[in-house]
């Protein structure tokens, strides 16, 4: 009997590739260490009302990508994005550097003298994000916005990263568009995408419906060590699986764990591999009345949250009849905070800033999520592609947002795991990834 392909991760990559190789009619078994399928595109309940692990929405062009979502989701909602930002206790339309209007006169006009003052960008070598950030915006507002958001969402200085990531996720406004958006609030919609797609039940999990159908997951299931000389591996609960080819979509440091013998200078590249870690804070609301935004990002940073979004407005159904609900995105080391600190820093915030009623909160819930987002240091490319070549030299393939150690959007994720036969995936070791979505 021939030994089954094993693939590590039930969450969007991983049934992607579980998904396509078993269309060629391969023998396939998932390994999963929780107790279902979706990884941070899965979901959870409480009391009636659903919350994501962190935000997501489709906005995918990707033909493939969209007939997968639509068998998982017939039905959508049809969403035209309205981010906001609050600052200093101002909301401020999306993305702020051209949308102004809300901040003091003297403000504006040091933001825009800033602008107007910002060195020629083809006469200056740009070697981080922060001059890349100063460049672009000017320095008042490279420092009280970007440069104090990426201290929340990155928790490091915006000089420690490189610029490869940017792609098109921080808009580049005109002279005239940030003097338009200073003196009206009436602007255009300048945010990547023009709409965003949810589930109308299920939560967004409801999308990866397809991908797990029929197909051979095996839950609870930790994988501790991995012998690739034996083509084995071991869970915590002491099964053995014996397999003809590994494909895993666990982060790097992970699998790197899982392994012995590895050469130091792959080890000391590992050591160098660099994310976040991520609270979820989640708030049951027995009244309608929050704010109207799908998101909002947070830049003071007094307030903990980076991010600050709506279940209940992304669907209706992921709440109780009458009720609303938040979910909190708070970046961090790992251990950071206590659970005290990040519900003062978090809701009591929210609270104090009469943005919520204390009464009206039914329940708040604090989860945490070892891996969050990759860093995009200097260091990146060069430690990642390291070990990645040096997993695939022992045969272990490696998709996914953490198995490539990316930044990538869901759909890009699903089609790493989608493309696993024409290793697509390898394209993204030399090159930068595009950021993620929300």
């Amino acid at each position: 009997m021939t030994n089954p392909i094993i693939v590590l991760g039930a969450g969007i990559a991983g049934l992607g590739a579980a998904y396509k190789l078993s269309k060629e009619n391969q023998c396939i078994i998932v390994l999963e260490k929780d107790d279902t399928y979706g990884g941070l595109c899965g979901n959870f309940t409480i009391d009636g009302f659903r919350f994501d692990r962190f935000v997501h929405f489709s906005f995918s062009k990707n033909e493939e990508v969209n007939k997968i979502f639509s068998s998982g989701s017939p039905e959508v909602y049809h969403h035209i994005p309205n981010p906001f930002n609050l600052y200093r206790g101002l909301w401020i339309k999306h993305p702020a550097q051209n949308n102004l209007f809300p901040l003091p006169k003297k403000e504006k006009e040091r933001i825009i003298e800033d602008f107007r003052n910002r060195p020629d960008a083809d006469s200056v070598a740009v070697n981080n994000y922060e001059q890349w950030l100063r460049i672009q915006y000017g320095n008042y507002f490279a420092e009280h916005f970007p440069m104090a958001y990426t201290r929340k969402y990155w928790m490091t200085e915006a000089m420690e990263l490189e610029t490869g990531w940017v792609g098109k996720r921080l808009y580049q406004p005109s002279l005239d568009e940030v003097l338009r958006g200073a003196q009206s609030s009436d602007t255009p919609i300048t945010y990547y995408s023009k709409e965003m797609r949810y589930p109308v039940r299920g939560g967004y999990k409801q999308y990866l419906a397809v991908l797990a159908e029929g197909k051979d997951i095996r839950y609870n299931q930790l994988v501790v060590k991995i012998s690739p000389q034996a083509n084995t591996l071991c869970t915590a609960n002491g099964v053995e699986y014996t397999y003809s080819r590994l494909i895993s979509s666990l982060p790097l440091p992970m699998i790197m764990s899982m392994l012995t013998d590895v050469p130091e200078y792959v080890l000391a590249a590992a050591n160098q591999l660099r994310c976040t870690c991520g609270y979820q804070i989640s708030v049951g609301m027995k009244t309608k009345n929050i704010p109207p935004y799908l998101w909002w990002y947070v830049y003071d940073e007094d307030i903990l949250p980076a991010r600050v979004y709506s279940p209940s407005l992304k669907s209706p159904n992921n709440v109780p009849e009458g009720c609303s609900s938040l979910q909190m995105e708070v970046y961090c080391n790992r251990g950071e905070y206590t659970q005290e600190e990040l519900l003062a820093r978090s809701v009591g915030k929210l609270v104090s800033l009469k943005i919520i009623k204390k009464e009206d909160i039914l329940f708040t819930d604090v989860r945490f999520e070892p891996y969050a987002n990759v860093i995009f240091d200097h260091n990146i490319y060069e430690a990642r592609k390291i070990v990645r070549d040096y997993l695939s030299s022992i045969g272990i393939e490696t998709i996914g947002r953490f198995g490539e150690w990316g930044y990538l959007w869901s759909d890009q994720s699903l089609m790493s795991g989608l493309n696993i036969e024409q290793c697509l995936s390898l394209i993204h070791i030399s090159e930068p990834t595009r950021p993620i979505s929300i």
